[in-house]
């Protein structure tokens, strides 16, 4: 697979991060994903968001349709996701969303992720090899220490090579040792789908 090359990696390189808000586990519905355009881990630029099924097989297809719909779409040079599972184990496949929008995608972790707990996991849901494809598409984890912060976190990707994903990372996280679209979106999408809750009751 080729992989776009960075010469000079600049503060302000745009970046979308994409997290998703609250969900009800094991139960049929949508969840609400969210991604947030920053300028390095300077500042926010703009807000995009979807729907995906809980459980489902749609993340992908969904996330591309957001990303490539969006009038960010030209600036962006990287997609960050919060990990490869969203709204439960609908999982992203990070080869097949760089193909479609052209952008290489960076996945971070705050935790390792335990390959053989993930297996068993999806044992017990539909398409279950098309699902742990996904996961293995996205190939080697690799740890990155990040600093004076003490922090580590986990990270794999497609479409780039890894020593500039490294200093993309580095770049972007100026405020924790999560990247800062990452950390907006998440703050985002978890009050938007804690306001959708409570105006329900």
């Amino acid at each position: 697979m080729d992989v776009k090359r960075f010469r000079v990696v600049k503060k302000e390189i745009r970046v979308l991060g994409i997290d998703d808000g609250v969900f009800v586990p094991q139960k049929k519905g949508k969840a609400t994903i969210v991604g947030v355009v920053y300028r390095g881990g300077l500042w926010l630029d703009g807000v995009m968001s979807t729907q995906i099924e809980v459980d489902g097989l749609d993340a992908t297809e969904k996330i591309a349709s957001m990303i490539l719909d969006s009038p960010h779409y030209p600036q962006l040079r990287v997609i960050m996701l919060n990990g490869l599972t969203f709204a439960g184990f609908n999982v992203v496949d990070i080869k097949k969303l760089y193909e479609k929008t052209d952008l290489p995608i960076i996945a971070i972790s705050r935790e390792k992720p335990d390959l053989n707990e993930i297996k068993k996991a999806l044992e017990n849901l539909p398409n279950k090899d098309k699902r742990w494809n996904a996961m293995k598409n996205a190939g080697e984890i690799f740890k990155v220490d990040m600093g004076k912060s003490g922090g580590k976190i986990y990270a794999q990707m497609a479409g780039i090579a890894q020593k500039d994903a490294l200093k993309i990372i580095k770049v972007t996280s100026t405020r924790s040792y999560i990247p800062e679209a990452l950390r907006v979106a998440h703050i985002i999408a978890s009050g938007l789908t804690s306001l959708r809750e409570s105006s329900k009751h």
